[in-house]
């Protein structure tokens, strides 16, 4: 894994987009889309509090990038992501030609976290986005921030079960 310092405060502001869903009442996932420059392009949270569970952050990046972006612009591109993409935005990211995926948490730390808590299995596979999408560029975990990751995931299960 080859995460540079420099990019450590893009994985920081995919936390706090993440803390943004869960404080608007969705899955915490946050995710920013960086040109080559290091220029911030776009970035969003989680949305599929709207009934719609397509709306991941990932996901919606990778359509933006397809309608602003030149394909070269996309091939050196980056998404940075507070968890590994599921294989429907995994599928997207590749699809469009972004160049690389940094995230914070893996899709198995994920899992695993979400089976502590008793979490039902989600209806799409967990896979890893290199088993999705074998070409594509793929950091992470990064160890560092994954604890405020997982703290998140407990607060929205635990937030969930009082609801």
């Amino acid at each position: 894994m080859v995460v540079k310092d420099t990019e450590i405060r893009h994985l920081r502001r995919c936390v706090e987009l993440a803390a943004s869903a869960l404080e608007a009442g969705d899955e915490p996932f946050g995710s920013v889309l960086v040109g080559a420059d290091g220029t911030v392009l776009a970035e969003d949270h989680n949305r599929v509090a709207s009934g719609d569970r397509t709306r991941h952050p990932e996901f919606e990046l990778a359509r933006w990038s397809a309608a602003h972006l030149t394909p070269e612009e996309r091939s050196a591109a980056t998404v940075y992501t507070s968890g590994e993409h599921c294989p429907m935005c995994a599928a997207a990211h590749a699809w469009v030609g972004i160049g690389r995926i940094v995230y914070v948490a893996s899709s198995e730390q994920l899992e695993t976290w979400l089976a502590e808590l008793g979490v039902p299995p989600p209806p799409v596979r967990t896979l890893a986005v290199r088993d999705v999408a074998p070409g594509v560029t793929v950091d992470g975990p990064v160890p560092e921030l994954a604890g405020e990751v997982h703290a998140l995931h407990r607060r929205f299960h635990a937030d969930e079960g009082r609801g």
